[in-house]
């Protein structure tokens, strides 16, 4: 529903700066979302011919992975042209069809801006790498080799080996976090902070409604290049990079996560400022700091409106104590930040099958993740139900996966074509043979299966997220009240003076948990409902939520 329509002529309705806190974005994933011209490559002709689907699921806004010119190395992060599409995806003009026909259907836009390194195919790094002397030398992250020749530092990089690469031409070492084709931008060089906000703005005049900015705590790096010392191999984790990947042995506190970022992002933020109601979600990679990270880069108001970080995209299934910790671990770092949860990206395992759920367990995971303080983003497919697909090595497109194949096999799992009918193999995908194989166990779920389908998992997903938009305790409300109960977690989420109470049984066995001080009253969700006397009674993977009659109390 289009409220503008609603609303009698001449009014002017100011625009909502808010409409970002509790908000449902769905990611698209352009390689893989819809082929309009037969190349076995998504565009953006083609996420417009789709968009109805993503508009009927009642989500906020779309988030719209990098269609930027790049010779694709790293799937459009290594970009040569942030100012133009690349041809694989379309025209600008394409692109301004996109934003017309989202914002007809009620969606706001946000595109992913990669701003902490570019492809080395773009013209500032070509010239950069000349000599030492060009007006854009101090561009990128140049470094003489140590005496011995080797690296001036220890610096990994998150796609294997050293994060320094030899230039001949220049003779020195430049520094990339990713690809060696994708060096990293110099932000101590205020002329860098000053081009990438004009690039902002580029996109802000253009009509995006804000960014979701990738590897945000990478933008700065230690200017003395300090050595990264050594991590307590206890303190190990495989959130941000796979176990087979040294990355994870050394303790990042010099080749990210610096504290002159911060003042970038409130140049960052004031930019935004002046454009109606921009907003910004930044992706915070850390395996030791994301929360401490994602509740400084979002405080005070100044920086960023939100950010993400792996607790919940990556290791085993989260059970009732993993998700109070992660939740208390938050809230009493968040103060006024705001986070936005996700279970599911283009950088993960799916988590249907990361947690290896069942269809109950994924449709109750998603009543959690659409009920948590913060807002959501979804990745396509994730409303499917969408596993992650096995793809052959000779198959493979990602190079991270071939980097460590076979005991970390990429990211092409969770790229696969999105599946939109069932009666040919590539799904309605393309004509043309996609560029990753459609995965023939995803045609059973394809769009046109599922849709008016009442058990299906596209059914459930809409009437959860339509559900939400008449709890507004549940997208804009406090938490409190915070406890796992045996595998029920429950907690109590505090609006404008209502309370509404929160519990999902994450167990095969019916539960049942005394109700918190006061009386509740049941509210009627998507869940199967059990009557209620002096406690929540919840079968196996359902959820309960209730409303409180006695108090009216501040949200």
């Amino acid at each position: 529903m289009n409220l503008m329509q609603d609303m009698p002529q001449g009014d002017i309705v100011a625009p909502d700066k808010d409409w970002w806190r509790g908000a449902v974005i769905y990611q698209i994933y352009p390689r893989s979302f819809q082929d309009s011209n037969g190349d076995g490559i998504g565009d953006l002709a083609g996420i417009i011919h789709r968009m109805e689907h993503i508009a009927d699921l009642g989500v906020d806004a779309i988030w719209i992975s990098p269609f930027f010119r790049s010779p694709m190395l790293d799937f459009g992060y290594d970009v040569s042209d942030y100012r133009d599409v690349d041809p694989m995806f379309g025209t600008l003009g394409d692109f301004d069809a996109l934003i017309k026909r989202a914002h007809d259907l009620g969606l706001k836009v946000l595109i992913d801006l990669v701003l902490s390194h570019t492809s080395n195919q773009h013209p500032w790094f070509q010239e950069s790498q000349q000599n030492k002397t060009n007006a854009k030398a101090d561009w990128y992250v140049w470094a003489d080799a140590k005496p011995d020749g080797t690296p001036p530092n220890n610096w990994l990089s998150i796609f294997g080996g050293s994060a320094w690469e030899w230039s001949g031409e220049r003779m020195q070492y430049y520094l990339h976090n990713f690809l060696k084709e994708q060096p990293d931008l110099n932000f101590h060089n205020p002329d860098v902070q000053e081009e990438l906000l004009s690039v902002a703005r580029f996109w802000l005049d253009r009509g995006v409604d804000g960014f979701r900015l990738d590897t945000i705590n990478f933008y700065f790096h230690d200017a003395d290049l300090r050595d990264n010392p050594a991590l307590d191999p206890e303190a190990r984790n495989a959130t941000i990079a796979p176990e087979v990947n040294p990355y994870n042995w050394q303790d990042h506190i010099h080749d990210k996560n610096r504290p002159e970022n911060l003042e970038f992002l409130r140049r960052l933020r004031a930019v935004m400022e002046d454009y109606p109601a921009a907003t910004a979600v930044g992706e915070v990679g850390d395996a030791q700091y994301g929360l401490e990270i994602q509740a400084e880069y979002t405080s005070g108001g100044d920086k960023m409106h939100m950010c993400y970080s792996f607790e919940f995209l990556s290791g085993v299934t989260p059970d009732a104590d993993r998700v109070v910790q992660v939740l208390t671990d938050y809230e009493n770092s968040v103060g006024d930040g705001w986070a936005c949860w996700a279970f599911s990206n283009h950088d993960v395992v799916r988590h249907a099958s990361r947690w290896a759920l069942s269809e109950e367990a994924i449709r109750l995971y998603a009543g959690l993740l659409l009920s948590l303080r913060g807002s959501v983003c979804l990745y396509q497919g994730e409303e499917l139900g969408l596993t992650e697909a096995y793809v052959a090595f000779e198959d493979l497109q990602d190079p991270y996966g071939i980097r460590f194949w076979p005991k970390f096999k990429g990211r092409d799992g969770c790229r696969t074509p999105i599946p939109w009918v069932a009666d040919n193999q590539n799904g309605g995908f393309s004509e043309a043979k996609p560029w990753l194989p459609v995965a023939p166990e995803h045609l059973a779920r394809a769009v046109a299966k599922q849709t008016g389908a009442q058990e299906s998992m596209l059914f459930y997903y809409n009437q959860i997220i339509h559900w939400r938009k008449t709890q507004p305790a549940l997208i804009k409300g406090t938490m409190r009240g915070l406890r796992a109960v045996g595998p029920v977690v429950e907690f109590i989420r505090c609006h404008e003076g209502e309370e509404v109470l929160c519990t999902f049984n994450l167990s095969n066995e019916t539960q049942r948990v005394p109700l918190a001080d006061g009386s509740w009253e049941r509210i009627i969700s998507p869940f199967d409902g059990e009557p209620m006397g002096d406690e929540m009674m919840l079968p196996p993977y359902e959820a309960g939520f209730a409303r409180r009659t006695d108090i009216k109390t501040e949200g």
